[in-house]
């Protein structure tokens, strides 16, 4: 079993997903990758991770769904979430319920700054 921190990367883009999960390994995180709305409140349901990444627009529950399943649960409403969304309006409308919201196009800038911070935090 890995020491490092799980990070679970929900996105059904699955080219972004790779991107953010190149990013999140550099920065010492182990991955899961999820690319389905009813499948990430599965793995939430039986795992804690240390951080998650969240797409808004997903296949069968939504982003904004999960966001609230985290934050309504006392075992997960303290994870830090990055909501990633090309959706600046419902950026906007949570941005309050998240740690950080990244707007997609996602620059390679973005992502090194990104995977520094994190990996200072929970990694360092």
């Amino acid at each position: 079993m890995s020491s490092n921190p799980l990070a679970f990367i929900i996105e059904d883009d699955e080219d972004t997903s790779n991107i953010f999960s190149a990013a999140l390994q550099t920065a010492g995180f182990e991955i899961e990758a999820i690319l389905d709305g009813r499948q990430a409140q599965e793995r939430l349901r039986e795992e804690t991770p240390s951080i998650v990444i969240l797409d808004l627009h997903l296949p069968h529950a939504s982003g904004r769904e999960i966001l609230e399943q985290i934050r309504s649960d006392e075992r997960l409403k303290g994870i830090p979430v990055i909501l990633a969304t090309a959706d600046q309006r419902m950026a906007t409308e949570l941005e309050s319920d998240a740690n950080i919201v990244l707007i997609k196009p996602i620059s390679f800038n973005q992502l090194s700054i990104l995977s520094k911070r994190l990996h200072s935090r929970y990694v360092s």
